[in-house]
């Protein structure tokens, strides 16, 4: 994952000092927040020409204007890498240059779906979710946006996701797990020893009470399938969610373990002539590792952590209910 230092949310360091130690600690890019009811273009436009001069960091520009248009040919003179409109604030149709400089996305605000995103799908790469009040450093990360994640990623497979707001250790571990692309990270990375906290929001947690609840993937989401099933059918869901393993539950709708694509290997392997006649208890793990609904985000890494095997996915109990999932194949692509 990707992190973009948000560079004026330092107000005590000068420019090139802060490009300068950002640039030693190989920052991903650089964002430059624009709000042209509040800043002349001017101001940014000689901050990009200094950054310029000492760095050749992909710039990330965030614009938000009612009228966004008449920063096209800043965007083209300057050839800036990243450029996001705001959406809640545009009053007018966009005209999107395309170019081999410049890529572009649509930020949107909590409060706003990401049915949003549709009508320029054709022309952005990717979104920006803005999980705190936009211009505002220093924010708390608002929950509901780990599940507008998953439901753009479903939808919209091949735009990336990149977020601005709230985002410390914990919260990037997160959207590491739910794969976003990149993350803009303001105070919790600019004001403080900025080598430590980037390592922190690249690859590890510090500390984290946060419930696992809090951003798993729901029941709802989850492929789920009857003991008494039939093994083809634990196949069709497997292909049709795309998850690697089925659920399983008895006819009481309680948690009775899992089959995943390893186990059908070993049935496959064990039984081949009388395959298709198994039914899904015969072959499921009906030990799995499990986490409980109220775990913090500390003690699922102490459980997963502790055994010497690749874990992709752990189911999330309450009691004997299934209330959820949480899973690692993208921490595992973003990290291998």
């Amino acid at each position: 994952m990707k992190i973009s230092a948000s560079i004026y949310s330092n107000k005590n360091r000068s420019l090139e000092d802060l490009i300068k130690e950002l640039d030693s600690v190989k920052i991903d890019m650089f964002h430059v927040d624009f709000n042209d009811q509040k800043t002349e273009i001017e101001k940014v436009e000689k901050d990009i020409i200094e950054i310029r001069k000492i760095s050749n960091t992909p710039i990330d520009l965030h614009i938000i204007s009612e009228k966004p248009n008449k920063y096209n040919n800043f965007i083209k003179r300057n050839k800036i890498e990243y450029v996001t409109y705001q959406v809640e604030n545009i009053k007018e149709n966009i005209i999107f240059h395309k170019s081999k400089d410049t890529s572009f996305g649509l930020a949107i605000t909590s409060g706003t779906s990401i049915e949003k995103f549709e009508e320029y799908k054709s022309s952005c790469d990717f979104i920006l979710l803005m999980t705190t009040t936009p211009g505002e450093s220093g924010g708390t990360f608002n929950k509901i946006n780990f599940k507008k994640i998953r439901d753009f990623k479903k939808k919209y497979p091949s735009k990336k996701i990149h977020i601005d707001g709230g985002v410390n250790d914990e919260i990037s571990l997160i959207l590491r797990i739910h794969g976003v692309k990149s993350v803009v990270s303001g105070s919790y990375l600019v004001n403080g020893n900025i080598a430590k906290s980037l390592l922190e929001l690249k690859s590890s947690v510090s500390s984290s009470k946060m419930p696992v609840s809090d951003f798993m993937l729901l029941r709802k989401e989850l492929p789920i399938i009857k003991e008494n099933e039939r093994i083809d059918k634990a196949l069709e869901k497997i292909e049709l969610y795309d998850f690697g393993c089925v659920f399983v539950e008895n006819e009481n709708n309680d948690f009775t373990g899992i089959v995943s694509m390893a186990d059908v290997r070993k049935s496959l392997i064990k039984s081949l002539d009388n395959f298709k006649n198994l039914k899904v208890k015969d072959i499921k793990n009906s030990d799995p590792i499990v986490i409980n609904k109220n775990d913090s985000i500390n003690k699922m890494l102490k459980i997963t952590q502790s055994h010497d095997f690749l874990i992709s996915f752990v189911p999330v109990i309450n009691n004997k209910e299934l209330v959820g999932s949480v899973t690692f194949f993208n921490l595992i692509r973003s990290e291998s």
